[in-house]
């Protein structure tokens, strides 16, 4: 935790610092990517294209616009995405290097202040898991203390850069909800890990205000649909309500459909009932959506599930994606060929995974060489599979990579060629598939599905 109040103190001092912000309503956004593993950097408004450039020989870009509608953007640079705050007049380089995106990331330039504190604000709660993780074991009150005293750290800290007067009231709103959202998320959290950690078959009795926070709750703040925390805890939160509300309101005996999609109903009645807004109600409804599908229940729930989400949101913006996943949900059961799904070997000859699992057993599973941390990993289980599970061929299949790269990281790591393949149209592939999971793997005999679900982890024994 010192680490992490040194760096919200560092950062509150380049506020002290920066350019006083002009009267223009031009904005540049600019910087140079180390090691990029794409050609372009795509900004976004919402799920809204802003503008899409090219990386030059510097492997740098420049976004030049005439105006811009303040407040929380997204900028893209295959396969990764990260927040980027902008107001009129702002003059926003940045500079990071692929192979550490989040971590090496900086901000400089008018608008730096904000940008740095909301990035700092993302990393400091990727390293805090662990921490939070091991207070789970408290009591209520004394959870809830701790995670006050987190929440009241960055706080200061984000008052002490206010103070410079380098924020505006939009950018200061902006990133205190970004920490008092992700403080509330390991409260609503909470009862499920206490239960878990303490091995008790009760949840936790709780203090009357332990949900206090729940009182301020905004369900329809357009500025924050695309904030991270807020959006997370939008989904644990409502998670959290279906749960108490089956768990204590719901008759189990009368049930007449499966456990999960008695909650998932639950929950699409909760987004239609306390949500208006309708890039956050769109984007709540399809991560139910693909969160129940991928659990594969019968076909006659998925069915069910399908109808309920089209009374309930049938004009959301995903709707051909969740069609589009449903539909191919039901040709990856049990007993079905594989698709006609292409990759391509080391020598760039195409074949059909249905082909390339002819006349023998085989383990389909996939990685990234952009995720380098999971690469390892899965490599590494991969091998021991191997050795416990000969009668199957265990067949590599790469995704987001570019061709070059894949070819090297063979050579690297010395990886077996011809159980390893590339796929060079990753979204259709991923798509036909399934892959959602970076963990999924999918066991075939002789061309035909018997688990399109499994996983690497917990498949095998």
């Amino acid at each position: 935790m010192i680490r992490i109040l040194l760096a919200l103190v560092i950062l509150s001092l380049i506020g002290c610092v920066s350019e006083k912000r002009t009267d223009e309503s031009r904005v540049y956004f600019a910087g140079e990517i180390v090691n990029p593993t794409s050609n372009t950097v795509i900004l976004y408004k919402g799920d809204s294209t802003i503008d899409s450039v090219t990386l030059d020989e510097q492997n740098r870009f420049v976004i030049s616009l005439d105006s811009v509608e303040e407040g929380l953007h997204h900028f893209y640079h295959h396969p990764e995405l990260q927040y980027v705050f902008l107001e009129k007049g702002d003059s926003l380089q940045i500079r990071l290097n692929t192979v550490d995106f989040d971590e090496s990331l900086v901000f400089s330039g008018q608008g730096e202040e904000v940008n740095n504190f909301l990035l700092s604000v993302f990393l400091a709660n990727e390293q805090q898991e662990e921490v939070v993780y091991s207070y789970y074991g408290l009591e209520p009150r004394a959870f809830g203390h701790k995670i006050d005293s987190l929440q009241d750290i960055k706080i200061r800290s984000l008052k002490e850069l206010n103070s410079e007067g380098q924020l505006t009231e939009d950018a200061f709103e902006i990133a205190k909800a970004g920490i008092m959202y992700s403080s509330y998320i390991y409260k609503e959290a909470y009862p499920f890990y206490h239960k878990k950690k303490k091995g008790y078959s009760d949840f936790p009795e709780l203090p009357e205000d332990f949900y206090k926070y729940r009182d301020f709750v905004d369900y329809n703040n357009q500025e924050l649909t695309y904030l991270r925390p807020y959006y997370n805890f939008m989904k644990y939160h409502l998670g959290n309500l279906a749960y108490m509300s089956c768990q204590y309101g719901c008759d189990p005996s009368g049930l007449e459909e499966s456990d999960q999609l008695h909650f998932n109903k639950h929950k699409l009645a909760l987004i239609d009932s306390l949500v208006e807004q309708k890039d956050l109600r769109d984007n709540l409804f399809r991560n139910v959506a693909v969160d129940y599908l991928l659990k594969h229940d019968s076909e006659e729930y998925c069915e069910s599930f399908i109808e309920s989400f089209h009374k309930r949101s049938g004009n959301n913006k995903h709707i051909a994606e969740i069609t589009s996943l449903y539909e191919g949900i039901q040709n990856m059961r049990e007993n079905h060929f594989l698709p006609e799904v292409t990759v391509y070997d080391t020598d760039g000859a195409a074949h059909s995974i249905r082909d390339v699992s002819r006349n023998k057993r085989v383990v389909f599973y996939f990685w990234s060489g952009a995720e380098k941390g999971h690469f390892t990993n899965i490599s590494r289980r991969v091998a021991e599979l191997k050795v416990k599970h000969p009668q199957y061929a265990f067949i590599g299949i790469n995704l987001r990579t570019d061709e070059a790269r894949w070819q090297q990281m063979l050579d690297t790591y010395q990886l077996d060629k011809s159980e390893q393949f590339w796929a060079k149209d990753y979204e259709n592939v991923a798509r036909t598939l399934i892959v959602y999971d970076p963990n999924k793997s999918i066991i075939a005999n002789n061309g035909v599905i018997v688990d399109a679900f499994a996983n690497v982890y917990k498949s095998f024994k």
